[in-house]
């Protein structure tokens, strides 16, 4: 296994009498996306302050790349601390600066650049993040997502290895939310950074960490993928899991994954063993693409708006979770092969006559881009590992609907 980028070695923090870290091991891995969950007060911000250098530990030891912090000379200590920006959770744009003259205030203040190679590379990161338009606008005049691209465009202009960011979707609707997060992990995959987030947008956040850490009094009591979450027994692990367990989206009919998963094992005990169900897969092909030429917002009202269409067609007879970023899952646990596939061709042949209706409405980029939707059907064995049956249906997708999306009205 290759060195973490960041190490924590029995961290402990006091103010006076009172501890907020205690005995803090934990790693950040290079290129991943590592999110900080726990309760309000428990020390988050405070942890990201060590990781920077902003608070040394009053126990313990912090390593970058293997060495710790605490032996760097000035010159290393300056290096790295230059590996991180910082994403604030209000953006922390100047409301007198305009969007070019914001993004350009950590090169001047921190760089000895001289202004065209400044405004060189300005330039660039506004193009990069597609503020072009709105370069020579004030941060009271953007919306809010808009401002958010501003703050990452801003936090990525030093080239940083490292970007934090603390509570980044807070005060967003769920959609703009997501489009935070797609935005974040777009970005990360473009310009190359080891993301680390704090964030309370549970399940959101689980669609884009590699890694989640969880503090608990002081402590990382757990620290690993989604998956393995379930595995630690722990009062917190508990109250983020149960507090998933009725989560179900009022608009789209989409459950959790892990109510998905409790539901299709209540749903299996009724069957044979042996006996046949059908999962159906549906994915938005090239999201990715349409993130990087419609915006993120437009790519999440995608997914938001294939979910409505997969509830309206099969919420009567089957129970479906979003697995992953552009992908749904559908469990037809009583419902046959043959029946599913006619299910299927109805949703077809919907969104082919009416579209993403909504989504097309909505969006104003001045190309549109081809959207094609995927979608397939496998049989499994009662009690059969969902993802496996799922993983079949992925291997057998075909197009069943393809139209311009975004173009101009």
């Amino acid at each position: 296994m290759d060195e973490p980028l960041i190490e924590f070695k029995n961290v402990t923090k006091r103010f006076g009498e009172r501890t907020i870290l205690d005995r803090v091991n934990l790693e950040v891995r290079d290129g991943h996306t590592t999110t900080i969950i726990g309760k309000s007060g428990t020390g988050k911000s405070v942890l990201l302050k060590h990781m920077v250098g902003l608070l040394s530990p009053t126990e313990g030891k912090i390593l970058f790349k293997g060495k710790p912090v605490d032996r760097m000379s000035r010159k290393e200590s300056d290096e790295f601390r230059s590996q991180f920006s910082y994403c604030f959770q209000n953006n922390a744009l100047f409301d007198s600066l305009t969007v070019l003259e914001n993004i350009a205030l950590p090169l001047q203040q921190t760089t000895r650049m001289g202004k065209r190679e400044i405004d060189d590379k300005v330039t660039e990161r506004i193009d990069q993040l597609e503020l072009s338009e709105v370069a020579h606008k004030y941060p009271s005049e953007l919306s809010g997502g808009m401002q958010k691209r501003a703050a990452l465009a801003r936090a990525l202009i030093t080239d940083p290895k490292i970007v934090l960011f603390d509570e980044p979707t807070t005060g967003q609707d769920p959609i703009r939310k997501n489009a935070i997060f797609s935005m974040i992990v777009h970005n990360q995959k473009r310009f190359g950074f080891t993301t680390i987030m704090i964030s309370h947008d549970i399940p959101d956040v689980f669609f884009i960490s590699d890694r989640i850490l969880v503090l608990y009094d002081g402590q990382i009591i757990f620290q690993g993928s989604y998956e393995e979450i379930d595995r630690l027994q722990h009062p917190m692990v508990d109250e983020f899991v149960k507090s998933l367990e009725h989560f179900q989206d009022e608009l789209t009919g989409l459950y959790s994954k892990k109510t998905f998963t409790k539901v299709y094992e209540r749903a299996v005990t009724t069957k044979q063993p042996g006996e046949n169900l059908t999962v159906a897969v549906f994915t938005v092909d090239d999201l990715d693409g349409v993130s990087a030429n419609l915006g993120h917002t437009t790519a999440q009202e995608i997914i938001q708006s294939l979910a409505v269409y997969v509830n309206r067609h099969f919420g009567d007879v089957g129970i479906s979770n979003r697995s992953g970023r552009d992908r749904i899952v559908t469990i037809l646990a009583f419902t046959d092969r043959a029946a599913a596939e006619r299910l299927m061709e109805d949703l077809a042949r919907d969104l082919r006559e009416r579209g993403l209706i909504d989504i097309q409405a909505e969006s104003r980029p001045a190309q549109s881009y081809p959207l094609s939707i995927l979608a397939g059907l496998a049989e499994g064995k009662a009690g059969e590992d969902i993802d496996i049956i799922s993983e079949r249906a992925r291997s057998v997708q075909k197009e069943i609907a393809r139209f311009q999306c975004g173009a101009p009205g």
